[in-house]
């Protein structure tokens, strides 16, 4: 009967090299959404898997899933995130060489349940002993506390990752999983102070409030409700009926007891985490000389308690600046205005190093104690491109990261592969892309780009300012493609821009930044 469609017709093509029309954009957006409406929320493009949040339950990730791809040629069953694993560990396991798997892709796209999917993949299916199944159980829980510290709801994702991470996960010669290691980068500090409308601050202050026992929360200093802490309630989301904080709190804690934290590094942990909170809703006056003053020291007593410091030390540094001259040093007394800025600055390098140490304290509890030779497979799960209503420094480090990622994946794939065409003299019809190097050159050449400019202002003598920023840019890299201000953009172009506001036409789309 003509018309009707043929079952494959109805699912698409699962591998886009096998797509007639290969270069049409169109074509390929038409086959991702015939898959979708299936719900086959995976295609390959050779050996490169494409992802589609549905953002829902497929029940595609069971065990009898696992063992149906366990060591079965790659392009035997149809696309799945347990294949591209699974081709990693068996190569791994032949050639006894290493092996990385990136996940990319925009923010709320699905790459920290990608990543979770691929660690439960191997706590599964590789071969396990007794004695190696703490170091399996290490691995599989640090990912709930590392995204209760790091992970935050946002206008895209309730389970958004503030943060990047790359995890190692070593297997030894019989290719069974012995330990691991972690890498973050740029935990998005700002979040602890700030948050956009309809956002919350960091998982793990809510679940603490919601979930911690009442003698802890007393020990803290801490009540309740999350509305009585301007750092949870700026974004006024601090109910979230999507998010489960007292659960959270439970899986949190369970996995802490896994991975070999002590009573003792808990309480501390917590207490620097409610000094957060107590740091949020310190109020300054003006005394008659304009200096800051704090005429409820309730706050300060607890964080004194909280972080072991002396209440008046404690006083001095969120009201006084210290300058260090060669032989001197001169405090001097700051304005409301400013300590605001100090004491949010203080909250942001507190949870910082925290954050820090905590990754370093997993590290400590994964490392395999065997110094024979391993094999690894690394996993990449980094922010994903993000545009907000205020884009600030993070965001710009952000998408500029994702700009970096896409040029790796230019020059491995489609450089690469017409490269080896010319060498090996095979005819082939060109295919025209776009380059990003080009965006990644504007913000990290040397003394062009846009972060050396930040880096001669921020070290320059005299008064460098945010406006003195912008005019610096519009003057070294005005003239670039990719670079606007409302100065630049003409008329038409203008409305959209802000006077302290630049923007970069990424290889994703155009951002906006403020450079408050």
């Amino acid at each position: 009967m003509e018309g009707a469609l043929t079952a494959r017709d109805k699912v698409g093509v699962q591998d886009f090299v096998l797509l007639d029309a290969y270069t049409s954009e169109s074509a390929f957006v038409d086959n991702l959404r015939k898959r979708f409406s299936e719900n086959l929320i995976y295609t390959y493009i050779g050996t490169l898997l494409v992802s589609v949040n549905p953002y829902q339950e497929l029940g595609i990730y069971t065990v009898s899933q696992m063992e149906l791809y366990q060591g079965v040629n790659f392009f035997e069953l149809p696309p799945h995130v347990y294949a591209i694993a699974d081709n990693a560990y068996r190569m791994m396991c032949s050639e006894l060489n290493n092996h990385f798997i990136l996940i990319s892709g925009e923010s709320g796209a699905g790459k920290t349940e990608a990543s979770k999917k691929i660690l439960q993949y191997f706590a599964v299916t590789c071969p396990m002993t007794q004695s190696l199944q703490i170091a399996r159980d290490r691995l599989l829980l640090s990912n709930p506390v590392l995204e209760a510290f790091g992970n935050a709801r946002t206008l895209r994702n309730d389970n958004s990752s503030r943060f990047g991470k790359y995890m190692d996960i070593q297997f030894d010669f019989q290719g069974i999983p012995v330990g691991g290691h972690i890498i973050s980068y740029l935990i998005e500090k700002s979040r602890v102070v700030y948050q956009n409308q309809g956002e919350r601050n960091f998982h793990i202050f809510y679940q603490l409030l919601a979930g911690g026992e009442e003698e802890r929360l007393a020990y803290l200093g801490l009540e309740r409700d999350p509305q009585l802490y301007k750092y949870l309630s700026q974004g006024h989301c601090a109910k979230e009926l999507s998010i489960n904080d007292k659960n959270d709190w439970k899986t949190v804690s369970n996995a802490f007891s896994v991975i070999d934290f002590t009573k003792a590094d808990l309480e501390n942990l917590f207490g620097i985490i409610a000094s957060v909170l107590h740091l949020g809703n310190i109020g300054f006056e003006e005394d008659d000389r304009g200096c800051a003053t704090v005429p409820d020291t309730h706050e300060i007593k607890w964080i004194a308690k909280l972080l072991g410091v002396h209440p008046s030390i404690l006083l001095e540094a969120l009201t006084h600046r210290k300058i260090e001259a060669k032989t001197e040093k001169v405090i001097c007394p700051l304005t409301p205005e400013l300590s605001v800025y100090a004491r949010d600055a203080m909250a942001k390098a507190v949870y910082g190093r925290t954050f820090t140490w905590l990754v370093n304290k997993i590290n400590s509890s994964l490392v395999n104690k065997d110094f024979t030779r391993k094999t690894v497979i690394g996993l990449l799960d980094i922010y994903g491109f993000e545009v907000f209503d205020k884009n600030g420094f993070e965001q710009f480090c952000i998408n500029y990261c994702n700009e970096k990622l896409q040029q790796l994946l230019i020059e491995r794939t489609l450089k690469a592969e017409q490269t080896e065409y010319e060498m090996e003299g095979i005819e082939w019809e060109p295919i025209q892309y776009f380059n990003n190097k080009i965006i990644c050159d504007l913000v990290e050449e040397r003394h062009k780009g846009i972060i050396s400019i930040l880096d001669e202002e921020c070290i320059r003598p005299g008064p460098a300012t945010d406006l003195s920023f912008l005019e610096k840019l519009e003057e070294k890299v005005g003239r670039h493609a990719h670079f606007q201000t409302r100065k630049l953009a003409g008329p038409k172009g203008q409305k959209r821009i802000g006077w302290m506001e630049f923007r970069l036409l990424h290889y994703a789309g155009e951002v906006t930044y403020c450079t408050k």
